[in-house]
């Protein structure tokens, strides 16, 4: 019965979320150019034509580290489609070395450092949020979730690799 049940809300969230996805078609991702921890360049701009997952995110949000796995496991499954994981850190507590948290949670994703002005750009209120973003650089859904059961993050991944 559970396993049943499980389902029907399966089928309702994704006939809502289909809705509150289509609701984002044409919001254009605002491009962006920050420094990573080493001091390389990295934008959006690289990213043209790739299917997106941007994740804002700080190394003191356990939130955050509660949501990595998922997004991490999510762009594996996609990778053959190109999917890219991306994030942005800001507002970091000083000496703050957030490519280092990633690389010691035992992940290799890239990760821009002091993005409080790209988060001011999207809209940001809080960590994680985190944008799927298609081939044409429409923001497809924006999430403030870290509960990594929520189907919508794999509808989204759905959404965003569609040519």
């Amino acid at each position: 019965m559970n396993h049943i049940l499980r389902n029907i809300l399966f089928v309702l969230v994704t006939l809502f979320t289909t809705v509150s996805f289509s609701s984002h078609a044409n919001e254009t991702a605002k491009p962006w150019q920050l420094k990573t921890q080493k001091g390389d360049v990295i934008s959006l701009a690289q990213y043209k034509n790739k299917p997106v997952i941007l994740h804002f995110w700080a190394t003191w949000c356990p939130y955050c580290k509660k949501l990595q796995p998922t997004l991490v496991e999510l762009q594996k499954k996609y990778q053959a489609e190109g999917v890219e994981l991306i994030s942005i850190s800001f507002n970091e507590d000083e000496g703050a070395l957030p490519q280092d948290e990633i690389k010691r949670r035992g992940y290799s994703f890239l990760t821009a450092v002091m993005g409080e002005e790209v988060a001011k750009l999207y809209g940001v209120r809080g960590t994680p949020t985190t944008f799927f973003i298609n081939r044409k650089n429409e923001i497809i859904w924006k999430s403030s979730t870290s509960d990594k059961t929520d189907p919508r993050f794999e509808l989204a991944l759905q959404e965003i690799i569609k040519k």
